[in-house]
């Protein structure tokens, strides 16, 4: 294999790493938002959201960060292929 492939899925590892902290910190900050919000219960929350109730607020917000875990594992599975494919790589090089 040439080497300046070998270097750009590398860097495209490291990046995936990189991405994947930084969406696992968010992922973090959502949720303590998330419960420092269900637990307090603001008036603005409701009157942002159009009068629902709180329990429609909480599965609405519930649904989102599970689906945000969801495309966070998928990118985590995404990266460790791409660790493993350059590791390969530079094996065969």
């Amino acid at each position: 294999m040439d080497d300046p492939f070998y270097r750009k899925v590398r860097a495209a590892a490291v990046a995936g790493w990189w991405t994947l902290l930084v969406a696992v910190g968010l992922a973090l900050f959502i949720a303590g938002g998330f419960l420092w919000i269900m637990n307090g219960r603001p008036a603005w929350v409701t009157r942002m959201w159009g009068g629902l109730s709180w329990e429609t607020i909480q599965m609405t917000g519930l649904w989102m960060i599970g689906v945000y875990r969801v495309f966070i594992w998928i990118m985590f599975l995404l990266v460790i292929w791409l660790t493993i494919w350059s590791a390969k790589l530079k094996r065969i090089s």
